[in-house]
């Protein structure tokens, strides 16, 4: 009986321990979007105005017998013909919620995430997740509000800070959005797989 009391007490420690843990890690997405404390007072504000913008093209890739998974993009370029900014939303054909992803050019300052703000909305961050040699991603989920309001809206304001603490902002144009994210894909690649 003492080594059945001694093995119930470590399993309830266990979990008491486990549950505490979970708990921690559901409640800091929550923390992090409520926390202004980690705004950063910037240095001044400047519009890249060099940058043109392509028309928005939604590619869908279905594999296999996955669900489809559709990107609907738009990409803006510096006369360089390097790539600036580049927006894509993304949505697997099963999902109820979408994926805003943000490709900007390396050099910001990446403890302040890009701001977002759809026309004269209420503007919400968009956390980088990844940077590689010549671009750094943002992404987190995009509710179904935000997708509606992209469709419906006129432009969107992507902010960033630079590593010399500047803000700078960019607006890409919306009047398109909808007509490319609703209708048929410009383009569908597909993978068979054989079993």
């Amino acid at each position: 009986m003492p080594h059945l009391l001694d093995r119930l007490s470590g399993l309830l420690l266990t979990i008491a321990i486990l549950g505490t843990a979970i708990d921690s890690v559901i409640a800091a997405p929550a923390a992090a979007l409520t926390d202004n404390a980690a705004e950063v007072a910037t240095r001044g504000q400047r519009e890249a105005k060099d940058i043109t913008y392509g028309d928005w093209q939604k590619l869908c890739f279905k594999a296999g017998g996955m669900p489809m998974l559709c990107r609907t993009s738009i990409t803006g370029k510096f006369a360089t013909g390097q790539t600036a900014v580049r927006i894509d939303l993304i949505q697997r054909e099963d999902a109820p919620t979408a994926r805003l992803q943000l490709f900007v050019p390396v050099g910001m300052y990446l403890q302040q995430a890009p701001k977002v703000t759809i026309d004269q909305g209420t503007p919400f961050r968009v956390p980088y997740t990844w940077c590689a040699t010549n671009l750094c991603i943002a992404a987190d989920v995009a509710p179904p509000k935000t997708v509606e309001e992209m469709a419906a809206g006129k432009a969107l304001t992507l902010e960033l800070v630079d590593s010399n603490l500047l803000a700078l902002t960019t607006s890409v144009p919306l009047g398109q959005f909808a007509v490319a994210y609703k209708g048929a894909p410009a383009k569908t690649l597909e993978q068979y797989v054989e079993e």
